[in-house]
């Protein structure tokens, strides 16, 4: 979870080749399943994967027999530098929190 400090001086953003209706299929189940739990980050839609492919996250070989984006994580200072990232080949796995969160406090986030 982020701080105080880190929630005034952070936008989180999620970039998804899903279409907006199946994003928003998404925003309704995680409500229904968690208490009308509301999402606090932005959900960016990619469907052409125009941004994906840009940064050479589309992953054509998926084992599951679809091609879905490499799980990325950045984190961008406020000039636009990437001054932390992660991307995984494997989509079950996810940075931990508190990675992430040590990329933000080292930006005095």
């Amino acid at each position: 979870m982020l701080s105080e400090k880190q929630a005034a001086s952070t936008k989180l953003a999620a970039i998804s080749s899903d279409d907006p209706s199946d994003l928003q299929r998404m925003v309704d189940r995680v409500a229904e399943e968690n208490d009308g739990l509301v999402l606090d980050y932005t959900l960016l839609s990619d469907p052409g994967a125009a941004v994906i492919n840009r940064y050479g996250l589309f992953n054509q070989d998926d084992p599951r027999g679809r091609a879905i984006p490499h799980p990325t994580t950045y984190v961008i200072d406020t000039n636009g530098v990437v001054r932390w990232k992660m991307t995984e080949v494997n989509y079950r796995i996810r940075p931990e929190n508190a990675d992430i969160l040590a990329a933000l406090d080292a930006l005095g986030g």
